[in-house]
């Protein structure tokens, strides 16, 4: 007896697509990494790199992977299947960088540790009086004076509490388990399973409150930073422009690195969300409000931080950039814990969806390449607990002593700006040339009723490829060995592990390709029209429906699937 698959399902509502997306794309990148980035590159001039990488590589990459889901209603590798064989390997790699990106579980974790601590009667960050506290503890960070002898090697209470958690000397050295960080890696990894165990249909319903809610702290915080004195300066410092800045390469590299990671673009989540859309959903709109959402999220958290940095280096009589780091900010506001309590949920929310949904997406990729086997009555939950579980067996090592070292190789590596830039290349090329970016624009027309802008297309095949390369070229001219805090350096076979984890990623798309090329039959030029090829059962396009009425024979079918939108105009 033939066991029966069950329907991949929907969005119950447009909303819970546009919700889940926003939760995905919206996260720590936006709230603390944007904000950084502008007062480290420039200020407001840090906007003219990053408006320009959003223009060519943001919005374009966006639109392309959304409209591939809810074109193939398929998950991250099978829709690469459907759309171009040779190039599945963009969506097996993609998966594997998901994949690595769950050690950010770990700062889920760490914001409930904090958060936990945040119900104190005093701040334990913002007081030198605890038991772990040195001779050395300053609450802003700032140079002691004792007895007439200024010490300039004092640490700030922020940075002795995070090192309660006993840092070892080294990776080498694994250390002791804290108990009470896991305890809160095993809840967040149960809150995560539960959020999606049943699939889109409780997915669509979780989202609701965790999509909407951290802007709601987002605003609070916001309207607070503002009312504090000193806010104006925090701003002034966040936007002020140094155009000088714009002639660093640096600057554009990290402004396309910063799109790239807060657009979560060419790792298949975007298609996934896509796919449980409708075939007539308007992606090309949504494509457009998501990602002005996106960056004004950005933005505005930019003001937010920097009028509480404002107002701290206010009370201290300090420059912000001495005080952006001590991390006592919101102590010093007050009713301390109360804000502490709300930046932490924050933070909690803002990370929980975006891990949630990327664990969503590599489940249903998988599933989608074996719906046979995982698509059955309970096997996808069963599978979502394996994976769940097996994942959080592989962090434990995580949430010991030497934790931070393998947290921060993981990081640097295995989720590197380099291997999405290396997908992205592959990706937009083979859009833009093997499948057709006129067959692409045709099918956004078919599904949405708007044919996209020319720009989509000149994106598609010059704008997009170009900067990723360059981009990719000077990260790996520039790449230097990871550190830890400045100072301790790695060992040689972890930085070879290191390198490992990038290369797993990035040789998976020319291998597959490879590999298909040589077991495929046929002349050389025979695979390669076969493996170039599109699914014959995937939807027509309108103008493909109306000469589908003048075919008459089979090879006039396959011929008709094979043609590029320009041979259709």
């Amino acid at each position: 007896m033939e066991r029966k698959i069950e329907d991949r399902g929907h969005w119950a509502s447009k909303t819970e697509f546009l919700l889940a997306v926003a939760g995905n794309v919206v996260g720590m990148g936006n709230v603390w990494r944007f904000p950084y980035l502008c007062y480290k590159n420039g200020g407001g001039v840090f906007l003219v790199p990053y408006v320009v990488f959003v223009v060519t590589c943001g919005i374009p990459l966006f639109l392309l992977e959304t409209a591939m889901g809810q074109y193939t209603q398929e998950g991250g590798i099978t829709c690469w299947r459907r759309i171009c064989p040779l190039a599945e390997g963009i969506g097996y790699a993609g998966q594997l960088i998901q994949l690595y990106g769950m050690c950010y579980m770990m700062i889920l974790a760490w914001a409930l540790f904090y958060l936990t601590f945040s119900f104190s009667s005093e701040l334990p960050w913002a007081s030198c009086n605890n038991p772990w506290n040195t001779d050395e503890c300053n609450v802003a960070g700032r140079n002691l004076t004792l007895n007439g002898t200024q010490h300039s090697n004092s640490t700030s209470a922020a940075t002795e509490f995070w090192e309660v958690l006993s840092i070892s000397n080294g990776i080498e050295e694994t250390g002791k388990v804290h108990w009470e960080v896991l305890l809160c890696l095993t809840a967040v990894w149960i809150i995560c399973y539960f959020c999606i165990w049943k699939g889109v249909k409780s997915t669509g319903k979780v989202v609701y409150f965790t999509a909407t809610f951290p802007y709601v702290m987002l605003l609070v915080l916001l309207v607070r930073g503002l009312t504090l004195p000193g806010a104006l300066e925090g701003v002034v410092f966040y936007l002020y422009p140094d155009p000088e800045k714009l002639l660093d390469p640096q600057v554009w590299m990290e402004a396309c690195a910063q799109v790239f990671f807060s657009y979560s673009t060419c790792v298949g989540m975007l298609t996934v969300l896509g796919s449980y859309n409708t075939y007539n959903n308007n992606c090309y709109r949504d494509c457009f409000m998501l990602c002005l959402l996106n960056s004004c999220t950005s933005v505005v958290a930019g003001f937010a931080v920097f009028s509480v940095l404002g107002f701290m280096a206010h009370e201290h009589g300090k420059p912000i950039a001495e005080v952006a780091e001590s991390g006592t900010a919101v102590a010093m506001i007050p009713l301390p814990q109360l804000w502490a309590v709300c930046f932490f949920i924050m933070v909690i929310l803002l990370c929980v969806d975006t891990q949630f949904t990327a664990i969503e997406g590599i489940v249903t990729s998988v599933t989608d390449v074996f719906p046979r086997v995982l698509r059955g009555a309970r096997r996808r939950e069963i599978f979502l607990l394996l994976f769940c579980i097996i994942c959080y067996l592989t962090q434990i090592i995580m949430v010991t002593e030497g934790g931070m070292y393998w947290f921060q190789l993981y990081d640097y590596y295995a989720c590197s700006g380099a291997c999405l830039l290396f997908l992205s290349i592959f990706q937009s090329l083979t859009i833009g040339w093997v499948f057709g970016a006129n067959r692409l624009c045709n099918i956004i027309q078919d599904m949405t009723g708007s044919y996209p802008n020319v720009v989509f297309r000149l994106c598609w095949k010059y704008l997009t490829p170009l900067a990723s390369l360059v981009t990719f070229i000077y990260y790996l001219v520039e790449l230097q060995p990871l550190t830890y805090n400045r100072g301790y350096v790695y060992p040689d076979w972890a930085y070879g592990f290191g390198r490992l984890m990038s290369l797993s990623s990035i040789v998976l798309v020319p291998a597959w390709a490879l590999g298909r090329l040589g077991t495929t039959k046929g002349t050389l030029k025979q695979r390669w029209l076969q493996l170039s090829s599109p699914d014959k059962n995937l939807p027509l396009t309108e103008k493909q429906r109306s000469m589908k009425q003048d075919v008459t024979s089979p090879v006039d079918m396959e011929n008709l699937m094979n043609l590029k939108e320009e041979d259709l105009l």
